[in-house]
């Protein structure tokens, strides 16, 4: 069995807490995601049509640029892939993430954060990226999820 992956774009500080918790709780490597351009406030109002997450999640096609890279990923058998739900899905960011590897063989397990919003398509849109890999079903937790919640959750997987 790989060594396991918990790599997540976090643009509050959520997303990175909780994807700490699961990887100290399961003794994953852990990799953020990181923009080319960070996120602003401004670029996060959801609200405004305008703003840079609006522009990018209404175009299927958008793909954020990323500086982080993840080495040798070829290590990893499962990697967990962490995101906040921004339109009921990933954010853009994630996507690029997913076409940036050759993740054949491997298996991805999706998990959110957010206040309320499930899942929606996001493990549907993930695994049509990663065409080689198996994309379980994800889940999405809230910012108090436990370690305990997590590792409970995680060892399906791992």
């Amino acid at each position: 069995m790989g060594k396991v992956l918990v790599a997540y774009f976090s643009a509050s500080g959520v997303t990175a807490g909780v994807s700490k918790k699961l990887a100290g709780a399961i003794g994953a490597d852990l990799h953020e995601i990181v923009p080319e351009q960070a996120y602003t406030n401004a670029d996060l109002n959801w609200m405004d049509k305008k703003s840079r997450s609006s522009v990018e999640m209404n175009d299927r096609n958008s793909r954020p640029a990323i500086v982080s890279k993840v080495d040798n990923m070829e290590q990893y058998s499962t990697v967990f892939v962490g995101f906040p739900i921004w339109w009921y899905r990933e954010p853009s960011i994630i996507d690029t993430f997913l076409e940036a590897y050759d993740f054949s063989g491997k298996t991805i397990v999706p998990f959110a954060t957010s206040g309320g919003s499930g899942m929606g398509d996001s493990s549907n849109i993930m695994q049509s990226l990663a065409q080689d890999a198996k994309v379980v079903e994800g889940k999405r937790f809230s910012r108090s999820a436990s370690e305990n919640e997590l590792k409970k959750w995680a060892e399906e997987w791992i």
